[in-house]
């Protein structure tokens, strides 16, 4: 029995969780749910035959040691600052390793030992970085299979809202940490036109906008 170790069980985890689950009575898994929360691991468990809901505290070097080492494949679903404390171990330990987060200059470090120790670690893997970018290249590589030449592609992914609940300042919905994305627009943007690189700074990244038809019905 393949065994995974998920590290966080909150509400960005919870999708994840219940796909592994219904997964893993396919795949023979045994999916191990690891948080300080033990309430919060085991409802996400949902006393599913296959989950093993544990407390887990991230920052103590035995446990964590001990749980990465069991297991074939881990997934952390931590804050980002977090992630490296499990990286480390899984490039000493040998375990793959899978995050949603963007690639810190932390855990790029560890890219040559994770290559010497035939480890992979998947980072941007998540919606936003990771869906986005996988269906982008989809698009990209069909437009250019076609025989057409793409001159723009500009992706944008969010949080859409429906005219009918649009009730909030900023006319954005979040289905995660609400820091998180303070903290992601805190960076300057950059983007490329013509060959040229564009960097939009902090300052003025949430007052460039721009007006787009999403269909015949919708306009924001």
């Amino acid at each position: 029995m393949k065994k995974v170790l998920i590290i966080g069980a909150g509400r960005s985890a919870t999708t994840l969780i219940n796909y592994l689950l219904k997964e893993s009575e396919i795949n023979n898994w045994l999916v191990t749910i690891a948080d300080y929360n033990l309430n919060l691991a085991e409802k996400a468990a949902n006393n599913h035959k296959n989950s093993n809901p544990i407390k887990f505290d991230v920052t103590n070097t035995l446990d964590r040691e001990k749980e990465i080492s069991q297991s074939d494949i881990v997934v952390s679903m931590l804050p980002a600052a977090m992630h490296i404390l499990v990286a480390k171990d899984c490039v000493k330990l040998k375990k793959n390793l899978v995050t949603a987060s963007y690639v810190s200059k932390e855990i790029q470090a560890l890219n040559n030992s994770a290559i010497e120790s035939g480890v992979i670690l998947l980072n941007e893997i998540g919606l936003d970085p990771g869906i986005d970018h996988l269906s982008a290249m989809k698009v990209i590589d069909q437009v250019k299979d076609d025989g057409y030449k793409l001159t723009s592609f500009k992706s944008f992914c969010g949080g859409l809202v429906h005219p009918d609940y649009d009730n909030n300042p900023w006319n954005y919905k979040f289905t995660w940490n609400p820091r998180n994305v303070i903290l992601a627009g805190q960076g300057t943007a950059q983007y490329i036109i013509n060959d040229n690189y564009k960097y939009i700074s902090y300052s003025n990244l949430f007052k460039r906008t721009e007006s787009m038809e999403i269909s015949r019905r919708w306009r924001i």
